[in-house]
């Protein structure tokens, strides 16, 4: 079955940086275009990046474009969000996400595999 692990969170002064990884089995990875979530304390999940199926494209929210770089690496079946420039409105649970498309996709009804999530803590 699909599995989805996120590693990497943590807690980090404002300012400071942190790379999730997530690591996907169960199905052949190279086919799906991938995507990293968040939800903070009280408020919905929201999209924060996407990547398509071999990595040429991807999408940012404005929140985070300029300080987190999405990127994938097909051989080791993972996914990557580096995060720089830590703000603590970037605290949150963020999830990894499988689309059911290999085309960039942002919208959550677009992803149909989640991972359990990875708290994030950015502190003032």
């Amino acid at each position: 079955q699909v599995q989805l692990v996120e590693s990497g969170g943590g807690l980090v002064q404002a300012g400071g940086s942190l790379r999730l990884s997530c690591a996907a089995s169960g199905f052949t990875f190279s086919r799906n275009a991938m995507g990293w979530f968040r939800q903070g304390p009280g408020k919905e999940r929201e999209f924060v990046a996407g990547i398509s199926w071999g990595g040429g494209s991807t999408y940012y929210a404005d929140s985070v474009k300029g300080r987190f770089t999405i990127s994938r690496d097909n051989a080791k079946n993972t996914v990557y969000l580096q995060m720089m420039s830590l703000k603590p409105e970037d605290t949150a649970v963020y999830y990894c996400a499988r689309s059911d498309y290999g085309t960039l996709r942002t919208m959550n009804r677009d992803f149909g595999s989640w991972g359990q999530g990875t708290q994030v803590t950015v502190s003032s």
